[in-house]
């Protein structure tokens, strides 16, 4: 597959695919000109490093992470820099709920002021 399919297909612009190459997440074969061209398997790698992406994790993790994902084996030390990295995603979300709830709060309170609030009401 060439890498303007592989892009529509996973819904990622070309640029992203090449970064993903330069990485070394995704490997592609080059033809005679250089056009790259992916496996059928491509569109579904991409989805994955895009998961992994968006759960926080550094191009070097998901790098270290997708082999084990493909061959079922685990190398030493993978499971805890996981769980290091699950870790600092928990305090993470706890951060943001705690940014949420203050909101929340400007939010009604800025709704219903309190009697003792002398602002005036625009």
């Amino acid at each position: 597959m060439r890498i303007g399919e592989v892009a529509r297909r996973a819904g990622v612009s070309v640029r992203a695919l090449r970064y993903y190459e330069e990485q070394g997440l995704l490997p592609a074969e080059r033809g005679p000109g250089g056009q790259r061209h992916y496996p059928g398997s491509a569109v579904d790698r991409v989805g994955l490093i895009r998961q992994l992406f968006a759960a926080g994790l550094a191009s070097r993790s998901v790098r270290e992470v997708l082999p084990s994902v493909y061959s079922g084996s685990v190398p030493p030390g993978l499971v805890e820099h996981l769980e290091s990295e699950r870790a600092r995603i928990s305090e993470r979300i706890a951060d943001l709920t705690a940014a949420r709830d203050r909101l929340d709060g400007v939010i009604a309170n800025t709704r219903n002021p309190p009697p003792e609030c002398t602002h005036p009401r625009d």
